[in-house]
């Protein structure tokens, strides 16, 4: 079994990351705004790029919710709420400016998606357990 460092999680992390903000984001540099401009007239390059994206979407979130399953997600959704429910109440981030407020969404979604990929490498490696899709079959 080969080890999982710290880098194999954060390459992850940025993955996820990178796809939430290229999907879309409040800078206008998305692909919403990309598509959005000239809808519905798509061109078959955004139509391949909606597509992959799509693709990497469907890929991430399956990952995450076989390794976390539907009360993890609930759960680190909720975790993370907390977390910036605190950090808002401590007065370092402010809820009303909505620009702020996509940033955190768009960043805590990011980081729930890069930490379900890792969730079930993770847990194997803390408990020795391995999930039943990871389990070979050696005859």
């Amino acid at each position: 079994m080969e080890k999982f460092e710290f880098t194999d999680f954060v390459v992850r992390l940025l993955f996820a990351l990178a796809l939430v903000v290229l999907t879309y984001n409040p800078t206008g540099l998305s692909y919403y705004h990309w598509v959005a401009e000239v809808f519905p007239k798509i061109q078959p390059l955004q139509a391949v790029a909606g597509l992959a994206l799509l693709i990497l979407w469907i890929f991430l979130w399956r990952s995450m919710m076989q390794a976390l399953g539907g009360l993890g997600f609930v759960l680190m959704a909720a975790f993370t709420a907390a977390i910036v429910w605190l950090i808002a109440s401590w007065g370092w981030l402010d809820v009303r400016n909505t620009t702020t407020l996509t940033w955190v969404v768009l960043s805590g979604l990011g980081v729930i998606l890069g930490i379900g990929m890792s969730w079930s490498i993770i847990r194997r490696q803390l408990t020795g357990q391995a999930s039943v899709d990871e389990v070979s079959d050696n005859r």
